[in-house]
């Protein structure tokens, strides 16, 4: 990367960009896999959140999609961005799990005294999971009693009764399980590496760049701070460490001015960024959709300064080429959406949205 930006561009033509990358203008024709791939993640605290985060940049979906991509391998579900449960691509989700485990949390001494578990003792706990799994999917508390087949791990049985919590997490970064189908409106756990899909935890010394380069191919230009919210202040990567990714990939990445925020995007995408039209696209999307949590609540561009609280409190945004112009609600078949922006409501433009929506939950 130069001292000075290769080219300067303004932030409507900048998220038009990553409108189009993001599958929101034109709406895409991707698989829910194909989605969540593009994401990098999906959160999935709320399913019907996740559900419409995916069919709303889709021109075509039915109900139950990404669980069944779910139940057929092609996305995984894990612990993942800031300790939450997050959908993964099976193909090249691991690389944000290798970026999560290298923290090694399960060395602390803290941890070690809490769940009596020694770094030397934690591959064969992982081989114990991975065994007591073996004959398909585990609530918490099944794969707790299963343990407690082993002396050494009975003194967790009142952990795992109680959720097991933290325990768990680091058992999906390293690629030992992941959520399976709910029961009874319980949480299961299945193994991953039994997966056809599921390609592994790369080493992180390959993984780091790779997750660079899918943050800026689906959030550029993105601006230092968004990337180190996403890979550090998410997913535990360390500033030092994505510093010298970001030095590795000097030949691939450049720096675009936007508008006097300098920004990084792939040199590839270069030409296509100054071929990108500006946007005045409406959308009407999920709360804690990937496209505000990507580049943070913080970033004023995307999230004007008066609307950040309501984005962190999971409101429903209306985009407006790609800026948060105000936010929606539902109340049975009526969507009412309020316009908290000076600039002129867009009027034609919500209703055509608000009619695509009405047909996606229609159908859910």
């Amino acid at each position: 990367m130069s001292a000075a930006a290769e080219v300067s561009v303004a932030w409507e033509r900048a998220l038009a960009w990553r409108l189009g990358r993001q599958l929101l203008d034109p709406v895409g024709s991707a698989s829910a896999a194909d989605v969540v791939r593009r994401l990098g993640a999906v959160p999935s605290m709320d399913e019907s959140l996740a559900e419409l985060a995916v069919r709303t940049r889709c021109t075509r979906s039915r109900p139950g999609e990404l669980a069944a991509a779910l139940a057929a391998g092609a996305v995984v579900k894990v612990f993942a961005f800031r300790g939450a449960v997050h959908y993964l691509s099976a193909e090249d989700g691991g690389m944000y799990l290798a970026l999560r485990a290298a923290g090694r949390q399960w060395e602390r001494t803290s941890w070690v005294e809490y769940y009596g578990l020694t770094p030397h003792a934690w591959p064969d706990f992982r081989a114990a999971v991975r065994e007591a799994l073996t004959a398909g999917p585990l609530t918490v508390g099944e794969l707790g009693e299963a343990l407690a087949a082993h002396p050494e791990y009975r003194h967790l049985l009142p952990v795992f009764d109680a959720g097991a919590g933290t325990l768990v997490k680091p058992l999906t970064w390293q690629g030992d399980m992941g959520f399976g189908a709910p029961r009874d409106g319980r949480p299961t756990f299945r193994r991953l590496d039994t997966n056809p899909h599921w390609r592994g935890i790369p080493p992180l010394e390959e993984a780091g760049p790779r997750a660079v380069e899918a943050y800026l191919r689906a959030y550029g230009p993105a601006p230092r701070e968004n990337l180190h919210h996403w890979l550090a202040d998410g997913l535990s990567a360390g500033t030092r460490r994505i510093h010298g990714w970001l030095a590795g990939l000097a030949d691939r990445v450049v720096e675009v001015d936007v508008e006097g925020t300098p920004a990084l995007l792939l040199r590839d995408d270069v030409d296509d960024l100054l071929a990108t039209e500006p946007s005045d696209a409406v959308r009407l999307l999920p709360g804690h959709d990937a496209w505000v949590m990507g580049p943070g609540t913080g970033d004023e561009h995307v999230v004007p300064p008066a609307r950040r609280e309501a984005m962190t409190r999971k409101a429903n945004p209306v985009l407006e080429g790609g800026v948060v112009r105000g936010t929606w609600t539902r109340r049975g078949d009526e969507v009412t959406v309020a316009w908290l922006d000076d600039r002129p409501r867009p009027d034609a433009a919500i209703a055509r949205e608000v009619e695509r929506l009405a047909g996606i939950l229609g159908e859910g």
